[in-house]
């Protein structure tokens, strides 16, 4: 797939380096249209697969996916027994076209919460792509920002109680170093749809400076036309890092 020329007319700005999407609204699609809450998760990875391509297609290295948080497993015991086995489904039957594309997928977040043929679908899938260059998958399961902000500052506490860290050196990305997302650019825009304008604990520390942009429609209905609005929109602005410009 070439770049999107949308994206290289006008301004003339690349495309963000990094895009995160909060995948929101797969319950409420099912429920608006008399359907199994089952059938809009579905409906959901199919949107996944959509972004994916999308992605590529745009010229994006890392794109990064919200798709199950620490919270979700408070939900109704056969929600997320069919949320855990969507996930397996997806790893086995998408891998070969993953790898075919260029795609390499990492997962982040507590895999510790899962079972052990989940964990031993992730790990299979991690290895199979693990030499793709086209574009940067990562998706964020069973993850929560706080917890993985805390995880990181009991690993420097414990590096430091072992006399390995002198806690007075520790800068930003010495600590960034100690989080899931370590060795990945920060998100340069982050996308949420079903018009929710929150970050709902996803990468609090790493969209420090993400351009946030955020759609009504419910995600199993995004496509790539959604995708190219939210680069659209994110090409417009102005990054300022917090300096003043001028």
């Amino acid at each position: 797939m070439s770049a999107n020329p949308a994206l290289r007319a006008g301004s003339g700005a690349p495309p963000p380096r990094h895009v995160a999407v909060i995948m929101d609204g797969n319950r409420r699609w099912a429920q608006a249209r008399g359907l199994p809450v089952a059938l809009g998760h579905r409906a959901g990875a199919d949107a996944a697969r959509r972004t994916i391509e999308a992605a590529i297609g745009s010229g994006v290295s890392w794109l990064t996916l919200f798709a199950f948080s620490s919270e979700n497993w408070g939900r109704p015991a056969d929600e997320v027994q069919e949320l855990t086995a969507l996930l397996r489904h997806y790893l086995r039957a998408e891998v070969a076209q993953l790898t075919k594309e260029g795609v390499r997928l990492r997962v982040i977040g507590d895999r510790g919460r899962f079972g052990e043929e989940t964990l031993r679908a992730i790990d299979a899938a991690e290895q199979r792509t693990e030499g793709g260059l086209r574009l940067n998958l990562t998706v964020a399961l069973s993850y929560g920002a706080r917890a993985e902000i805390l995880s990181a500052a009991r690993s420097a506490a414990a590096a430091a109680a072992r006399g390995e860290l002198d806690p007075d050196t520790l800068d930003e990305a010495g600590f960034a170093s100690r989080l899931f997302t370590a060795g990945m650019p920060d998100p340069d825009l982050i996308i949420r749809t079903s018009g929710e304008q929150r970050i709902s604990n996803f990468l609090l520390w790493q969209a420090a400076y993400a351009e946030l942009v955020f759609l009504p429609g419910l995600w199993p209905d995004f496509g790539v036309t959604d995708f190219n609005a939210a680069l659209t929109d994110y090409a417009a602005r102005e990054r300022r890092f917090g300096a003043r410009i001028g």
